[in-house]
């Protein structure tokens, strides 16, 4: 959000967040409310869930989930599913998530372990892959995959993502 609050192509923003201190934090470091900060017409914090139907961020051109998902409990995918590629429908989805994979790399993450406490699950490149392919077709949307960081040729780029682009109908 900081970066693209300071595009002028971009019209209005929305960030969303279950975590009010994380809201708290972001309009810190946004500036809102303040001089030279975004005006609340342009860039909006909602506190809210991607769980969650909410109107107020529906029909958006294009949504970010950056490493988001893996914050989620696996069964409440389906209903992240739901809000954003059946109830929001943006034009365009990127999704980011860490690659499992690649932990091996990190000398101080113990074997097994997750990058953060908060993660619920890590995937590999073919468990992301495949989650992020079956919700496209399901949902009516083309997916392209990409690497993020440097790449392991055996294990991959650290961070691994999917941008969804929604097919005309």
């Amino acid at each position: 959000l900081y970066r693209l609050a300071r595009e002028r192509w971009v019209e209005r923003l929305f960030g969303v967040d279950a975590s009010v201190r994380s809201l708290e934090i972001a309009a810190r470091r946004l500036k809102l409310h303040q001089a030279g900060g975004p005006s609340e017409e342009r860039l909006k914090l909602l506190h809210g869930s991607l769980g969650y139907r909410d109107a107020r961020w529906e029909g958006v051109d294009a949504a970010a989930l950056v490493e988001v998902i893996e914050h989620l409990e696996p069964d409440r995918l389906p209903a992240l599913e739901n809000v954003v590629f059946g109830a929001a429908r943006p034009a365009t989805v990127a999704v980011t998530t860490p690659n499992a994979e690649y932990n091996v790399l990190f000398p101080n993450l113990a074997s097994g372990a997750f990058r953060h406490p908060d993660h619920r699950f890590e995937w590999t490149r073919a468990e992301f892959r495949a989650w992020a392919d079956r919700v496209g077709a399901a949902r009516g949307y083309t997916v392209e995959h990409s690497d993020i960081g440097a790449v392991d040729e055996a294990l991959g780029a650290p961070t691994q993502m999917a941008v969804f682009t929604r097919v005309a109908s």
